[in-house]
């Protein structure tokens, strides 16, 4: 009996240091990513971590390397059409939600399970803490972080700034990230001179701006555009006036 404490005594003390030190990397994790956060509420991201990914593609492959356009611009100077566009196509309950639409996610689901279909249920929030933080493709392991700083950013940021920063780093083409390099690139303009239409058709290729294009639009995406310029006149134009 005696033996056997004794060979259990090294496999316990292990399983509990390795506990404490779990214990302390995510406590460690935990903070830096709230420091992190709380620091990004007043400064501009510098970049994304989907702008890095597709950086380290280029490097690895050079025939899938594109020149990657991105630059920070204010919420002041970015057109009231293009914030209202992008919460009537991607989330409309983004003003009143605390980061979740539990109603589209149990709807996703379902649909899920009676047709086969899966559709996106993302919050602007969740988008946000993806395109900021995280990387492409579906796992329950980025799911899951998704979650844990969608939370933080409800916490610790304003809703405008959680639009703001998406406005800026979602991508409306391939390497064109932010309201500024799209308006710039497909029409010449400065974020705050966006039309109405042109707000619309460039939220109508966010779902897959690979695939879609603001220069040459499908007919779906003139479609969807329209749809979404009709969804913005359902909102009104004081929809967002108090964030």
């Amino acid at each position: 009996m005696k033996a056997t404490d004794d060979r259990s005594r090294p496999a316990a003390a292990f399983v509990r240091r390795f506990a404490r030190v779990a214990g302390w990397a995510l406590l460690f994790s935990a903070c830096l990513m709230i420091a992190v956060i709380s620091l990004l509420r007043f400064l501009p991201p510098p970049t994304s971590a989907f702008m890095v990914q597709r950086h380290l593609q280029g490097l690895v492959r050079a025939d899938t390397a594109v020149p990657i356009h991105y630059q920070w611009v204010d919420w002041k100077d970015i057109s009231p059409h293009m914030a209202l566009a992008v919460v009537a196509s991607e989330d409309q309950k983004f003003p009143f939600h605390r980061g979740f639409d539990f109603q589209s996610i149990k709807e996703a689901w379902e649909e899920r399970h009676t047709r086969g279909r899966l559709r996106g249920a993302s919050t602007i929030t969740q988008q946000t803490s993806k395109n900021l933080f995280l990387w492409e493709g579906k796992s329950y392991v980025r799911k899951g972080l998704e979650a844990c700083i969608t939370v933080v950013m409800e916490a610790f940021w304003p809703k405008r700034r959680i639009l703001e920063v998406y406005l800026n780093v979602a991508e409306f083409g391939d390497g064109i990230y932010g309201v500024h390099s799209a308006a710039q690139i497909f029409f010449g303009k400065t974020p705050s001179q966006l039309t109405r239409h042109e707000a619309a058709l460039l939220a109508a290729v966010l779902p897959h701006p690979k695939r879609y294009s603001v220069k040459a639009p499908s007919d779906y995406v003139l479609r969807r555009s329209g749809h979404i310029q009709r969804q913005m006149d359902n909102l009104g134009r004081f929809y967002l006036k108090d964030l």
